[in-house]
């Protein structure tokens, strides 16, 4: 059995655009060859966002909070985060997700999912799904198949 120090780690940056949008992630699960349970830790700053409002379709998330404040965008509404914060996110729409510090210090907590593949995330707000084939969100394989596309494209099954 292999373990890991989170101190041994070290910060992957995220800090696409929009401005809002800026975090750190230690990868736990990868550190110790997990295949089936994905495990991160995650540092959001004051004032920022983690990844788009979304949901997986074949993959169960969980959150516990370690330290700082936040807010949890969910599909019932939205939920204060605090120290010792748990939250499970079913795979399908009822499991929709977003995190925000909306605090005066770092956010920091640990996400937990299953690792199925094939999974299908869904971002409502953006009206975009991702596919991904081979190796699952977070996984470390590389992928046969992924993409993100535009959630009310329509092509024939057929070609007529």
């Amino acid at each position: 059995m292999e373990t890991v120090g989170e101190s041994d780690l070290e910060w992957t940056e995220y800090d696409p655009e929009p401005d809002d949008v800026a975090f750190r992630r230690k990868q736990l699960s990868t550190a110790v060859d997990a295949d089936d349970l994905g495990c991160s830790l995650y540092e959001l700053p004051p004032g920022k966002r983690s990844w788009p409002y979304h949901y997986h379709t074949a993959n169960e998330e969980a959150l516990y909070v370690l330290a700082g404040e936040g807010l949890l965008v969910a599909a019932d509404g939205e939920k204060s985060l605090v120290s010792g914060t748990y939250a499970a996110f079913p795979a399908d729409e009822r499991g929709g997700h977003r995190i925000v510090n909306d605090g005066d210090e770092p956010l920091r907590y640990l996400l937990f999912s299953t690792m199925n593949e094939p999974d299908i995330t869904i971002y409502p707000e953006m009206e975009t799904f991702g596919v991904y084939v081979g190796s699952p969100p977070g996984g470390r394989e590389e992928r046969s198949f992924e993409g993100y596309y535009d959630g009310d494209a329509e092509t024939e099954y057929w070609d007529e």
